[in-house]
């Protein structure tokens, strides 16, 4: 589990093709590399993997064939710029939400324009996950914890503030640039709710997702 609160930027160093997916070695700036467990998890750019190797400076991560063709490593090539979080230790403060690190689609940056100090982005938005997408609710956009800031049925909003530009690869986001989305766990639980027939206002009020129906 993780916050979306980006702690580093790495840079891929390389990339080993094996049996259908990929060993990636990243080069993070500042994560302790050295403090880091085989097998723990990070969150890469949104997608969560697990540490297979450490040492010297690098850090690196097996992705198998659903990573590779669900997600934007996939594209990834040496010297692509990856955001990076470790998972959240139980008693830290959570900032941003509850994200999982399990990507539920792939967006494409639409348009980026200046906004005050900021920008502002719209992002494609797949069929898939567009109902569970809502205006002021959050979403996970390459790894980072961000609110919505409008929603239509093909696209959403992004109001981006400088410290996010700054730290973040999405500094650099423009036109044309693919990024992991992952959807508010919250909202997948009360989808999945109300795609079986039979359940209503009244059932998700029980199960602590709605007010109750009144009379």
């Amino acid at each position: 589990m993780f916050t979306g609160l980006v702690a580093d930027v790495g840079v891929v160093e390389r990339i080993v093709p094996r049996q259908g997916g990929a060993r990636l070695t990243l080069r993070p700036a500042r994560l302790p590399v050295d403090e880091l467990v085989l097998g723990e998890s990070i969150a890469c750019s949104g997608a969560c993997l697990t540490v297979v190797e450490r040492g010297g400076g690098l850090v690196s991560f097996d992705a198998v064939p659903e990573t590779l063709s669900r997600t934007t490593v996939g594209g990834w090539r040496p010297g692509t710029k990856v955001n990076l979080e470790r998972a959240l230790a139980v008693g830290e403060r959570l900032g941003g939400h509850l994200v999982q690190g399990h990507v539920d689609a792939v967006g494409e940056v639409l348009r980026r324009v200046p906004e005050g100090q900021g920008a502002r982005l719209t992002v494609s938005l797949p069929a898939a996950i567009a109902p569970l997408v809502a205006e002021k609710g959050s979403i996970a956009v390459d790894g980072v914890s961000l609110t919505v800031a409008a929603a239509a049925r093909d696209r959403f909003e992004l109001a981006l503030i400088p410290e996010t530009l700054a730290r973040t690869t999405l500094g650099q986001a423009a036109a044309g640039t693919k990024v992991n989305l992952e959807a508010d766990v919250l909202a997948r639980h009360v989808a999945r709710l109300r795609a079986f027939e039979g359940v209503g206002a009244g059932d998700l009020a029980r199960w602590g997702y709605a007010a109750e129906e009144k009379p």
